[in-house]
């Protein structure tokens, strides 16, 4: 079985190393088991099932790990189901991490995540008096833990996304820029979906009375909570901003096309003075007006050349060319 940790805890401490196949202690919360597990086959968690008294569905939840952040009651239990998140190149990477709550056990099952608990454990045993308060508070760090990965995401999407709003206030963005700008876009949907159901389960352990969760630890929860509802607004003020880029690529590009649009019809109506003189000349009827005029030719280009010299003046006043 892929056991990355497994350790009893009294009273806040270390105590020692525990096999998985170890009965389930029994004694005052500040007792308990806390195992974690990466990237487990069913099979393998089944063998928890006997020993911790888990459920077969939530067993069946950890192994799949394509579940939404969700909570879920059984009996005197909480399974936990909690999305992490990396930013890997152009794309957000989501992994899963799995939580057993009983009273004195906390086991965790993580799937994908980069971020390996072992500096969450020395983070919470730096703090036994904490600690010492049992699972609940182990379940905080947890998620605290996951949401903090949270953070670096939204930063480095916010840097991306204002360097893109000051391209496009200074130039017209490429279709590389439009594509990247539409792909932000794709991931903050994408994401906004894992900080919603994430906050509604927070949001239950600070309003609902649940098994292993003492009164004393929803102002940590509470806490975690306020976290992911000032992402969810970063990342809604995101969206905005990527809109507002859009449309104010989109208004450059209708103000360029303009621009020429004008240029051509200026172009198009110097153009038609010669045009329709040279092709009133080339009717060839035989009786025309200034055929046998020796200075006709002249003539003609002369009138061309002025009327063309004064629709480009006034074009040009007109700021069309």
């Amino acid at each position: 079985m892929p056991v990355r940790a497994a350790y009893l805890y009294e009273s806040g401490k270390r105590v020692r190393s525990v096999a998985v196949d170890e009965a389930n202690p029994c004694g005052p919360r500040s007792e308990f088991v806390w195992i974690g597990l990466e990237t487990p086959k069913q099979e393998e968690l089944a063998s928890l099932q006997a020993y911790y008294g888990l459920h077969p569905l939530a067993i069946e939840d950890a192994a799949n790990a394509h579940q939404q952040p969700k909570l879920e009651v059984y009996g005197d239990q909480l399974f936990v189901v909690a999305k992490t998140a990396a930013l890997n190149g152009d794309s957000i990477e989501y992994g899963e991490t799995a939580i057993f709550v009983g009273r004195n056990h906390i086991i965790t099952v993580r799937h994908g995540s980069a971020r390996p608990h072992t500096k969450l454990r020395q983070q919470l045993e730096s703090a036994p008096s904490l600690l010492a308060h049992g699972v609940d508070y182990v379940l905080h760090g947890i998620l605290d833990f996951i949401v903090d990965g949270y953070v670096p995401i939204v930063q480095d999407i916010e840097e991306e996304a204002l360097a893109l709003e000051q391209r496009a206030s200074a130039s017209f963005l490429t279709r590389t820029e439009i594509g990247r700008l539409f792909s932000l876009r794709r991931e903050l949907v994408r994401f906004h979906r894992v900080l919603g159901p994430t906050a509604e389960l927070c949001g239950r352990l600070v309003r609902i009375d649940l098994p292993n969760i003492d009164e004393d630890a929803r102002p940590y929860f509470r806490d975690v909570l306020d976290h992911l509802q000032r992402l969810g607004s970063r990342v809604d003020a995101l969206q905005d901003i990527l809109r507002s880029v859009f449309e104010l690529s989109m208004l450059f590009e209708q103000q360029r096309q303009s621009v020429t649009t004008r240029q051509l019809a200026a172009w198009a109506a110097i153009l038609a003075v010669p045009t329709a003189i040279a092709g009133i000349y080339g009717m060839n009827f035989q009786n025309m007006p200034e055929l046998t005029w020796r200075y006709g030719y002249f003539g003609v280009l002369a009138v061309i050349a002025v009327a063309c010299a004064v629709l480009f003046v006034r074009f040009r006043r007109a700021g069309w060319l």
